[in-house]
């Protein structure tokens, strides 16, 4: 019998920029190391936001990005696992998952790739040979949200090669903290500078609650533009145009510990065309802060309409406008539904709860001849401790 500990797990990244997906990642390389396994990464880019702290756990980063070409880079990831040879090769990103389900089936390997957000997004920013390869190469889809299962199943991925790994927060981490008693009500948008997550109507509600309602509110934008988009220029000056002055509105950029930014909050704002299984509604509904978001994606399977906040139509403006004038005025609804979030994230997406979803994902991915030696109980991982500092060389 073989227990997970020598499981010899390789992860396939894209990126590692400060984003939702390399979150996840760290997480589960995280839980991985605490069982004493020692996984491995390949990364197609280097130098950016999550590197250093992966390196931190003890896990071993390698750069395969090095090559433009898609064929070379796919030589280059086959050269790396031949010299020792994984038994599963995880993608994270879903533009990689080709060639971490190639470079699986090449070496008889358990292959796994990432479905996120609502698999039409990523299929079609993928063009139709590359979204075709990255949704059917790998044997094994981790899809974080049941509607990107849906589409999967629609476009002819059976559903046994589906698993549901939905994402996780560290709920000791993130926290509720005493929010400031100013009477300002502040209300955050935490996200990539990008055209999907929408932050014009963040910043169109927000001049609404002001100038409609003469409410005492200001708004956070937190996150960094991406390489390909940034979209803070057009948004400052949409901005001042709308007469937002810097007292109402702050641009904070991209924020190591988000933690802080919550804090300052009172309500969490989510205006994005789509989305998977959002980690900023996880962590801002952690930090016990109700929510009022796009009802699209993954996220009216983690917000309940009414109880831990509101959902509405990603074009709705007067949804939004009334729903937050509501919760503004109302502070006592605001402490209630943000407790109702924190109990709900605690009891379903608990880090502590991604052991269990980590068992069934890979005892369905090992090919039958590594995963007749396995059972339950082999596989059983240990909780993580409440501080989260884990050395895979410890």
């Amino acid at each position: 019998m073989r227990a997970l500990s020598q499981l010899k797990l390789c992860f396939l990244a894209g990126t590692l920029e400060h984003g939702g997906a390399e979150r996840q990642l760290f997480y589960i390389l995280q839980a991985l190391c605490r069982t004493g396994a020692a996984p491995r990464l390949l990364s197609l880019d280097r130098g950016e936001f999550w590197e250093e702290r992966i390196k931190a756990l003890g896990v071993r980063v390698t750069w395969a990005g090095d090559q433009p070409s898609r064929l070379k880079r796919l030589l280059r990831v086959l050269k790396e696992l031949r010299q020792d040879p994984p038994d599963v090769v995880q993608s994270q990103h879903f533009y990689a998952n080709a060639y971490a389900g190639l470079a699986a089936r090449l070496l008889r390997a358990g292959g796994i790739g990432a479905l996120r957000s609502n698999g039409h997004s990523e299929v079609s920013e993928s063009g139709r040979l590359g979204g075709w390869l990255n949704l059917h190469c790998p044997r094994m889809l981790a899809a974080n949200s049941q509607l990107a299962i849906q589409y999967a199943v629609a476009h002819g991925v059976p559903a046994r090669q589906l698993y549901f790994l939905p994402n996780v927060v560290d709920t000791d981490w993130f926290r509720p903290a005493t929010h400031p008693s100013n009477g300002t009500v502040t209300l955050i948008a935490v996200g990539r500078l990008v055209k999907e997550k929408r932050l014009d109507r963040f910043l169109a509600i927000l001049a609404r609650l002001t100038t409609g309602f003469h409410l005492n509110v200001r708004g956070l934008i937190v996150g960094p533009g991406c390489q390909d988009e940034d979209l803070r220029p057009e948004l400052e000056n949409q901005a001042r145009q709308l007469g937002l002055s810097q007292d109402i509105v702050q641009f904070r950029g991209g924020v190591p510990d988000t933690r802080s930014v919550y804090r300052e909050a009172a309500v969490c704002v989510l205006t994005s065309d789509y989305e998977g299984t959002p980690n900023v509604l996880l962590e801002a509904m952690a930090c016990g802060l109700p929510v009022v978001a796009s009802n699209v994606g993954g996220v009216p399977g983690i917000v309940q309409d009414g109880q831990t906040g509101f959902l509405l139509e990603p074009d709705n403006l007067e949804g939004f406008t009334a729903a937050l004038a509501g919760l503004v005025k109302n502070a006592a609804l605001r402490t209630e539904m943000g407790r109702r979030a924190r109990s709900y994230v605690a009891e379903n997406h608990s880090l502590h709860r991604l052991p269990a979803f980590l068992e069934e994902l890979y005892g369905q991915a090992l090919p039958k001849a590594l995963a007749g030696g396995f059972t339950i109980d082999d596989l059983r991982l240990r909780s993580l401790p409440a501080n989260g500092r884990v050395n895979c060389k410890s």
